[in-house]
């Protein structure tokens, strides 16, 4: 089958990479001087079908401070270790740190492989739909698809409650008579939102530079508060902190209650494959992109094990801790070394920093849903899959997620439970994305590895072995993520994700039958040498 007409005539998308207007010739720096990609750019981009549509704004250092500021380990350990606390206490958490990074380390190298191999802004459901065998290469790509565009909104809706309730938390700080309200901090999420919308369209050019300044900020943020807090604050003994194990769910084991509590260190480490989805805005992608993977992946986990470490020495009483008036046990820990004032000028790091990767996180989300949307995955593709031509910017797709992530946190007006049960589907839907795509890339390595593309990036002949231990670790993560922060189970600690799991299978599969499996083709139609089989 010629993979070019695959599509007909009616297709709204071009299929096949132009001749450049115009280009320079620098050697190895060959790039199209309008868009900035390079000769392997232009190979890699036609080998997949797809035109150069955005321009490549990202180099090395963007593209590693990007990824860094959207994964935010040790801001994400700060803010997002309630649950940890609770099921395993401070030793829980820094074991399960250790534990999940490295078993997350064969996910992400997984990943960044076949971003090597296929660099394209769809990413996971792009590699099912090429990697998978062919008899379910269309259903698998456009469920993942789903799953991948639904997990990437849940969490970017996310970015923005955690600033608002962040802000919040100074407040009462300063002001203890202070009570924050559901609407407050949703009127907090649609500023963040709007902000975040305008910078995304209209600020793309400079984004690169921001993310550099960022990451000095990364840095130097880290290295402030953790210089306080081992100057000022009062600290627990080593053995407390390495050996005193909490069960505070209720679970008829620690050694289950750490299991379940390991989800504030998975969470600390999801989302490498952020850079995949900007990989169409990446110079030389199929070498920059599996390297800012690495790179972001090292530097966060190594800040991130000293922050944590330095964190549980600090939490000398953890229930004090868990039932802090902000909802936040840093901000205990702040107020134990420092005045108020002293407590929210810390805590305004986090703030900016996550503000920080909220922008990415939305960037990324809406790549994903824009290259899913020009692939005819979802409803309205046509208006999605629209690229501004004059800022080279799918604004579309930017705004489609800028409206999602308001009507989300309307939601939080009626009832948190809700909010924080659509939320609860990120890592549980991220999860079966990476189960699926490196499940399909390592049945094509043993079925027929000579397949593969070639690539700049490659796990060589530790693929195998990676690639399993990249699925049974995805695959025990995603296990985990179901279960409740404790018994008995009420509903307010109810965990949801499950309920919202299934309820977008559903959806996904009637979407599919109705009209998905009339529009959609899969993007492997596209890919150089398909023969349809």
């Amino acid at each position: 089958m010629d993979s070019a007409g695959v599509m007909g005539k009616d297709t709204p998308f071009e299929t096949r990479a132009p001749k450049p207007a115009s280009y320079e010739d620098d050697g190895e720096e060959y790039h199209d001087s309008i868009r900035g990609h390079t000769r392997e750019d232009r190979i890699d981009m036609a080998r997949m079908g797809k035109v150069q549509e955005l321009r490549r704004n990202y180099r090395p250092l963007s593209a590693l401070a990007f990824t860094v500021i959207l994964q935010g380990t040790w801001e994400v350990l700060m803010t997002a270790t309630y649950q940890g606390l609770v099921d395993g206490g401070p030793a829980g958490l820094i074991w399960s740190f250790v534990w999940t990074w490295f078993g997350f380390s064969t996910v992400m190298l997984s990943l960044a492989e076949m971003a090597s191999m296929a660099p394209t802004a769809g990413g996971q459901y792009h590699w099912v739909s090429e990697f998978a065998p062919p008899s379910i290469q269309k259903p698998a790509s456009y469920f993942i698809g789903w799953m991948s565009t639904l997990s990437w909104q849940a969490g970017t809706a996310s970015g923005p409650f955690l600033v608002g309730t962040l802000i919040q938390s100074s407040a009462v700080v300063m002001y203890p008579d202070y009570s924050p309200t559901n609407w407050q901090g949703t009127l907090m999420v649609i500023a963040v939102t709007i902000l975040v919308w305008v910078l995304n369209i209209w600020g793309a050019k400079v984004m690169p530079v921001f993310q550099n300044v960022m990451l000095v900020v990364h840095i130097f943020g880290f290295l402030a508060i953790i210089v306080v807090l081992w100057v000022l604050s009062p600290r627990a003994t080593a053995e407390v902190t390495f050996t005193q194990f909490t069960n505070s769910g209720g679970w008829s084991t620690t050694g289950l209650a750490l299991m379940v509590g390991q989800l504030s260190a998975i969470y600390a480490c999801i989302c490498s494959d952020s850079a995949a989805h900007m990989a169409e805005e990446i110079k030389d992608a199929g070498k920059t992109v599996p390297r800012a993977m690495i790179g972001a992946y090292l530097m966060n986990g190594l800040l991130g094990i000293v922050f944590l470490i330095s964190y549980m020495f600090m939490i000398t009483d953890v229930e004090a801790a868990l039932n802090d008036p902000t909802g936040y046990p840093h901000i205990w820990v702040f107020s134990q070394a420092v005045s108020p004032g002293g407590v929210v000028a810390l805590n305004s790091i986090p703030t900016v920093l996550i503000f920080a990767g909220t922008l990415t996180f939305n960037l990324s989300t809406s790549r994903q849903t824009w290259a899913f949307a020009r692939d005819r995955g979802l409803p309205f593709s046509n208006w999605i899959g629209h690229v501004d031509k004059k800022l080279q910017v799918p604004a579309n797709a930017v705004t489609v997620t800028c409206i999602i992530t308001i009507a989300l946190s309307l939601i939080n007006i009626g009832s948190d439970v809700a909010f924080n049960a659509i939320i609860s589907l990120n890592v549980v839907a991220l999860m079966i994305t990476y189960v699926v795509s490196i499940g399909a890339v390592l049945y094509r390595r043993i079925r027929h590895p000579e397949l593969l593309p070639s690539c700049r990036w490659s796990l060589g002949r530790w693929g195998v072995p990676v690639n399993i231990g990249g699925v049974l670790y995805s695959f025990h993560a995603f296990f985990w993520c179901f279960w409740p922060e404790g018994t008995p189970v009420a509903l307010e600690t109810f965990n949801w994700a499950v309920v919202m799991f299934v309820g977008i299978f559903v959806l996904s599969l009637v979407d599919y039958l109705v009209r998905g499996r009339k529009q959609y083709k899969g993007p492997v139609v596209l890919v150089e040498g398909y023969k349809g089989e």
